[in-house]
C-alpha cells in the first residue's frame, strides 16, 4: 500500500497516542484514522447513504396544463 508523509502538531500527536495506549505516533494515526473510517461505514449502514431518499420519493409531480 502507499505510504504519505503527515506533519501534526506534537501536542495532538501525544494526545492521541496517549487516548489510544500505543507508544508510537504513526501507530495512534493510523488507528485513529481507521476508526474512522469504520464508523463512518457503519453510520451510513444503519442510516443509508446521502441518496438513499431518493428511493423514498414518490414520482416527480407532473406539471398541470390548461
Amino acid at each position: 500500500m502507499a505510504k504519505v508523509t503527515i506533519t501534526l502538531e506534537a501536542d495532538l500527536a501525544l494526545e492521541v497516542m496517549m487516548r489510544l495506549g500505543v507508544s508510537s505516533p504513526q501507530d495512534a494515526v493510523e488507528l485513529l484514522v481507521r476508526d474512522y473510517l469504520s464508523t463512518g461505514r457503519r453510520t451510513q449502514a444503519r442510516t443509508g447513504g446521502s441518496r438513499d431518499g431518493e428511493r423514498f420519493a414518490g414520482p416527480a409531480p407532473s406539471v398541470e396544463e390548461g
